[in-house]
């Protein structure tokens, strides 16, 4: 359930849209190092998808 936690919270923070009860919320009970794992491959597959696209128009 952790997991699954900071993969919504990492994928609300790239929309940029959280309601501050959910921010705090979550910085009560994620733990940093998961956040920061799961946004580091996050970006890589968001990069590795628009290079993908690039490639394909190409």
């Amino acid at each position: 359930m952790s997991l699954l936690s900071t993969i919504k919270a990492v994928g609300w923070s790239f929309i940029g849209i959280r309601k501050k009860s959910g921010y705090e919320e979550d910085l009560g009970r994620l733990n940093p190092f998961h956040v920061i794992a799961v946004a580091l491959v996050a970006v890589m597959l968001f990069v590795g998808g628009l290079i993908a696209l690039v490639n394909w128009i190409v």
